[in-house]
């Protein structure tokens, strides 16, 4: 997941997919026209089903007050869904060749974390882990199967650093048997140490010689994946809104509720996109910086409709908890999404205290909207929506004074 100290220059055009087996050997960066490919779109949207159905089981913890072990859950299994997801992102970047057998592994992978996301309810109801477990253990033998494919086509430091990728994956899934062992108390301690390994996996791997990966590509690869989970955002909040309307036919409660959700989720959208970020992706520190960092941008995108969920049932009157607790499930991923995007992306192309200043002050003024009762999330809303065209405003006229410079 680092910078490539594979050959810069573009390779001849790979044969058409599916087709015969051929050698899994790195990639170069210097690839042009390079882009996700059909099945790693499918890869994403299969990966989106465990994820709405985390953010099923943490609207009902939340919606029957039990918030503290709700989120500690979700944190868990999301790790699991994006760790997955993200070691196959960048290992698809800098080894896909798309040959029958790498993409029957692929859908192997995508089988997993359908078991894992059948695992979910029994593991946020009963703190069995037992499914995930099994479905994450799919997906990463998967994974370690690909990477000692890549290992038996190189040579020299190259093929040391996918065997240590296999091997560190190996050693992982088998510390995530803690889970399943030890005492219920234990397993919040099991989950930390076991995603330090998981994080450390890569710097261990690449210390010596780095995986190719197409910058490009990896952007691109994220950024149809932050759209798939505000899709799902979108789509959650919808089924909450029409179930409330046809059930309690409360419009009025409802009616604000669905339009802050939805600016929200148009201004995540605006403020993701706003500038291109592969330009960034140069050094190892910036690459596991960003990717790593995605953690808390997707998990606070899927929170958030999470949160509207919350919100909707609280105004018709199904949840266990008073209305701000119910608008802090909006505003808080709200905020952390903004500030964790600003961290990531945006501060790198902003001129000025007063462009840098613009995301901090909207995830502030977010957290504020928390206390503004049945408003809420509609204020929320209105917010995200201003912090857009306030930095819309700023770089036009930054642009504009620029433009008025040289000429």
């Amino acid at each position: 997941m680092t910078t490539s100290s594979a050959s810069e220059s573009a390779p001849e055009p790979r044969p058409a997919g599916g087709g015969p087996l051929r050698p899994m050997t790195a990639r170069g960066r210097g690839e042009a026209h390079r882009v996700a490919s059909p099945l790693e779109l499918f890869f994403d949207l299969c990966f989106v089903v465990a994820i709405a159905q985390a953010g099923v089981q943490l609207v009902h913890a939340v919606a029957d007050g039990h918030t503290g072990e709700g989120i500690l859950n979700y944190a868990m299994i999301f790790f699991a869904i994006w760790w997955a997801w993200m070691n196959f992102t960048w290992f698809a970047s800098a080894y896909d060749n798309d040959d029958a057998l790498y993409r029957v592994v692929t859908l192997v992978q995508i089988a997993g974390v359908l078991v894992l996301a059948a695992g979910v309810s029994r593991a946020f109801n009963d703190h069995d882990f037992v499914v995930v477990w099994l479905g994450y253990a799919i997906m990463r033998f998967a994974m370690i199967a690909q990477w000692l494919r890549a290992a038996r086509s190189a040579a020299g430091p190259e093929r040391t650093t996918a065997l240590r990728y296999a091997g560190g994956v190996l050693l992982c899934q088998i510390g995530w048997l803690g889970l399943l062992v030890l005492p219920e108390h234990g397993r919040p301690w099991v989950f930390l140490v076991m995603a330090i390994a998981e994080l450390c996996v890569p710097l261990y791997a690449e210390k010596d010689t780095t995986t190719p990966w197409h910058p490009h590509h990896i952007s691109e690869r994220y950024g149809l994946f932050t759209i798939i989970v505000l899709g799902e955002t979108i789509a959650a909040a919808t089924v909450a809104v029409k179930s409330g309307l046809d059930e309690n036919d409360a419009l009025g409660e409802l009616l604000p509720i669905a339009a802050g959700g939805l600016l929200i989720v148009f201004a995540a959208w605006w403020i993701y996109f706003v500038v291109p970020i592969h330009g960034h992706l140069r050094s190892n520190g910036q690459a596991y910086l960003w990717g790593y960092g995605h953690y808390l941008i997707f998990a606070s995108a899927a929170a958030i409709g999470a949160g509207l969920e919350v919100a909707v049932e609280q105004a018709v009157g199904k949840a266990h908890i008073s209305t701000p607790a119910a608008s802090a499930a909006v505003t808080l991923p709200t905020a952390l999404y903004f500030l964790t995007v600003w961290v990531l992306h945006s501060r790198h192309f902003k001129v000025g205290i007063t462009q840098q200043l613009v995301l901090p002050t909207a995830a502030l003024l977010v957290i504020l909207c928390t206390f503004l009762g049945d408003w809420a999330v509609l204020t929320a809303g209105i917010v995200s929506a201003l912090a857009v065209a306030v930095g819309v405003t700023l770089t036009s006229r930054m642009v504009g004074r620029e433009k008025t410079r040289t000429e």
